[in-house]
């Protein structure tokens, strides 16, 4: 087994962290006021390649050590000096020093800080509501810049605090625009916060910055956060592609024809990850498999993986997890961005995003995409297209409305054509379709749909709010693989109403409400007829308890109506435990339930000669199969810390999911069949992982993971492990940004081997090796910021060229009874290349 592609990396890393000589360290003055000149001026000389640099705002000393044969320390303090702080040995410029934040307005008494006074200072925090009316403010946020100080307003908006003066206080609530004041003597302070609304707000200060993925400290549940900063890590086509650089979510293809990609999470294919775009079930049942391939990287804003059960708010399918997808918004987005994307294998891709804010409160959006492939390619010379040819157009068109009485109303319609052709090099599918002259694959997917959001915040109460969410949509495939004919359609409304208030106090909040789904399916395998209706009502209960400053847990219950299997009781249980401020532990338990469709969700089994076959029917319902029912225990370590100057974080992750009904797939009972029963035994997927995240010099950041997964199913024949399962996967990705705006992007990644279905009845030459090889993949990007337009990148993937070279049985003869091209467990292409440039008007 080859490890270079590891330890390489590793042996980099270890390389560029050895001191050096020649490190000199020095302590001196500079002038600051708060934790935001705290973090400017460590960034200062950080950036000037200081090694490491700690200031400390109550005695306005800055320690510092660098390498004397790469900068000065006089260098240093000039830089220092150009970023807005003075430092005895130079003084910032007058234009600098204005331009800094009010908070940030350090006193520049004879070039030394204002002795300061312990003191006593109490105040009074109240609103000026929309119609001018004075109410005192309960829980809100005073804070001490200073010296790190909060306090929180009681019950008459008083607060008191003790600090040092003279100081900057930070006041701030939800719902309203915070303030930031200046406080030189212990008189008593009349606040008035005005609402955010209302308020002509033009810029907003982010004190601290977070890493491109993390893990909310206030979130109770286990939910990954995935910025802007992580989807531009490489190339992000679509949504499956987004999580190439995620070790928490394995991607790989899903037959070696339709060059679709599939993902899973803690062990279990995307099915039983619940997909929302917006917190609206969107993606699902038909359009599930190829519903990824939907959505463009350039629309995402930014995406919520949760692990485990989610909320009861939004649905009972959630078993393994959630991904909850943000797409750019009217009001926040660019004017214009623009975006192309060509590869090596001929795919050509552009995005073209366009907003405009119509007046104070309406604006729009227009979100465009098409890509377009016409380049045969056939690196393995066994016949068949790498990946398919076609073409797919796809746009949205948004609408929101904002005012200043607390309501905010979201619409969109979109509209999606997707076609695209795969199989033998020389088909030809206006002469050899309905023949047995070449084989063949043609997709036509389509989707139209519209949805719908609005929302009311209550202006006297900001706690209270009710929502609205509506969406309808249309979905229709029409295809065919080779000799075998599949259409389908699928027609979905649905609503979800929902309140939020608190009882008592806010450390009592609950949400409440009420859900409705009516999703048609209609389709046609071949001359076999398959016909549903799903009409679900529910309604759900969220409790969420404050018990302390360390503990804060979530209870929540469903209980839904199918129209065929009766009443649905969905419970869900998270808590979240603060050992300290840098260290959470989070439990999470509880159950989902979903009704699987067998032929979109078993979609690459087309690509083979496989009769489907449904075994011990239970009814005439649908497939004649029971619903799936699972429940999903987690727990999740997060402790943050700070090594060498440097911030990083420890993630420790451990779920178990176990069904008591599960739809099997059975590809081991026969190579010449795909059999489908109920459950009959124990279905269990267990996942350990490790993560840590760490900056290991000066914005070079390190992500560095492992995980365990054991995916055991009751077979017929008895227990095995779920196919094309990795046990054990590596992860390492590397980050680096320059100062004049280049970034570099690395991730390499090894699975160990995967169990391969049983074709050991195939004749020799037909037949695979029960388990594959262990392997390594590889993929880097390079992109530069010319300016605040104009950004290029140019990257690879699979840069080891590693394929599984053998991935279709009897691809000669494609029409014999032993063609199998659904058994991947390995990449389908070799090395790709892709070069790209993005412009954006802000």
């Amino acid at each position: 087994m080859n490890y270079r592609y590891l330890i390489l990396p590793l042996l980099l890393v270890t390389k560029i962290g050895i001191a050096q000589k020649n490190i000199k360290t020095e302590s001196f003055k500079v002038l600051g006021a708060c934790e935001m000149c705290k973090e400017r001026i460590e960034a200062a000389v950080l950036d000037r390649k200081a090694k490491t640099a700690k200031w400390d705002p109550v005695s306005q000393m800055l320690s510092v050590s660098y390498d004397s044969s790469k900068v000065t320390g006089t260098q240093l303090r000039r830089s220092l000096a150009d970023a807005g702080h003075d430092n005895g040995l130079f003084k910032a410029s007058d234009a600098v020093y204005q331009a800094l934040p009010a908070c940030c307005h350090y006193h520049r008494d004879a070039g030394e800080a204002t002795v300061k006074t312990r003191q006593i200072i109490t105040g009074v925090v109240l609103e000026e509501t929309n119609k001018g009316k004075i109410h005192p403010i309960a829980h809100a946020t005073v804070k001490s810049l200073h010296a790190n100080q909060h306090f929180v307003t009681d019950s008459t908006g008083v607060f008191r605090l003790e600090t040092e003066l003279p100081t900057h206080i930070a006041i701030s609530y939800v719902g309203f625009q915070s303030d930031t004041i200046s406080v030189k003597s212990p008189e008593m302070l009349t606040i008035i916060l005005k609402n955010a609304s209302t308020g002509n707000l033009k810029e907003v200060i982010v004190s601290s910055k977070n890493p491109s993925t993390f893990v909310s400290t206030m979130s109770i549940l286990n939910t990954l956060n995935m910025g802007a900063k992580e989807l531009t890590k490489a190339a992000c086509c679509n949504l499956s592609e987004s999580f190439e650089t995620s070790p928490s979510v394995d991607v790989s293809y899903s037959d070696a024809v339709t060059g679709v990609k599939q993902i899973r999470l803690l062990g279990l294919s995307g099915n039983y990850t619940q997909l929302l775009t917006e917190n609206a079930p969107e993606i699902r049942g038909l359009m599930a498999h190829y519903g990824l391939t939907y959505i463009p990287g350039p629309w995402i804003e930014g995406i919520q993986l949760t692990k485990g059960t989610g909320s009861v708010v939004n649905g009972y399918e959630s078993i393994a997890g959630q991904i909850n997808v943000e797409e750019k918004k009217p009001d926040n987005s660019e004017q214009l961005f623009v975006n192309t994307y060509v590869n090596t294998m001929g795919r050509l891709e552009a995005n073209i995003n366009m907003a405009q804010k119509l007046n104070d409160q309406w604006s729009t959006a227009l979100l465009t995409h098409g890509n377009y492939s016409d380049t045969k390619i056939d690196h393995n010379g066994d016949g068949f297209k790498d990946l398919p040819t076609g073409s797919q157009w796809n746009l949205i068109n948004r609408w929101k409305y904002r005012d200043n009485n607390g309501w905010i109303v979201q619409l969109a319609l979109k509209a999606l054509n997707d076609r695209r052709f795969a199989g033998q090099m020389d088909f030809d599918r206006d002469r050899d379709r309905h023949t047995t002259n070449y084989y063949g694959v043609g997709i036509d997917a389509r989707q139209y749909g519209f949805t719908g959001k609005v929302g009311y915040v209550f202006p006297q109460h900001k706690y209270k709010s009710l929502g609205l969410i509506l969406s309808a949509a249309q979905y229709t495939n029409n295809a065919y693989y080779g000799p075998t004919e599949y259409s389908g359609r699928q027609k979905n409304l649905y609503g979800n109403l929902i309140y939020q208030s608190i009882i008592g106090t806010t450390d009592h909040k609950f949400r409440t409400g009420f859900s409705f789904s009516n999703e048609n399916y209609n389709e046609q395998l071949n001359q076999q007829i398959f016909k549903r209706n799903e009409i679900v009502p529910g309604a759900f209960f969220e409790y969420t308890y404050t018990a302390s400053d360390k503990l804060t847990a979530i209870a929540g219950l469903r209980l839904d109506h199918h129209n065929q299997y009766g009443f649905i009781t969905t419970p869900r249980v998270h808590l979240k435990y603060d050992l300290d401020a840098r260290t959470n532990l989070r439990l999470s338990g509880g159950s989902g339930f979903r009704v699987s469709n067998i032929f979109a969700e078993n979609v690459g089994v087309f690509v083979s000669a496989r009769k489907y076959e449904i075994l011990s029917s239970t009814s005439a319902y649908g497939y004649g199969l029971d619903p799936e029912r699972a429940w999903n225990y987690g727990l999740n370590f997060i402790h943050h810390f700070t090594l060498g100057n440097r911030k990083g974080s420890l993630a420790l992750d451990a779920y178990q999911t176990r069904f008591s009904n599960q739809t099997v797939a059975d590809l081991d009972a026969d190579p010449q069949a795909i059999r489908f029963y109920n459950l009959n035994g124990k279905s269990v997927s267990s996942s350990v992982q490790a993560e840590l995240n760490y900056e290991l010099l000066r914005k070079l950041e390190l992500r560095l993971a492992y995980r365990w997964l054991e995916v055991q199913t009751q077979y017929r024949q008895g227990l095995l492990d779920k196919p094309f399962t990795a046990k054990h996967r590596a992860f390492i990705n590397l980050a680096y940004e320059t100062r004049n705006k280049w970034k570099f992007d690395y991730t390499t990644q090894w699975l160990s081997r995967k169990r391969i279905p049983n074709t050991a009845s195939n004749p020799a030459g037909q037949q695979m090796e029960a388990w594959s090889p262990s392997f390594f993949q590889i993929a880097a990007q390079l992109s530069k910021q010319f300016s605040k337009q104009w950004e290029a990148y140019i990257g690879g993937e699979n840069l080891t060229g590693y394929v599984q070279h053998y991935r279709i049985i009897d691809a000669e003869t494609p029409f014999s009874p032993y063609f199998d091209g659904s058994l991947i467990w390995g990449p389908v292409t070799g090395r790709m290349f892709y070069a790209g440039m993005r412009f954006r008007i802000p």
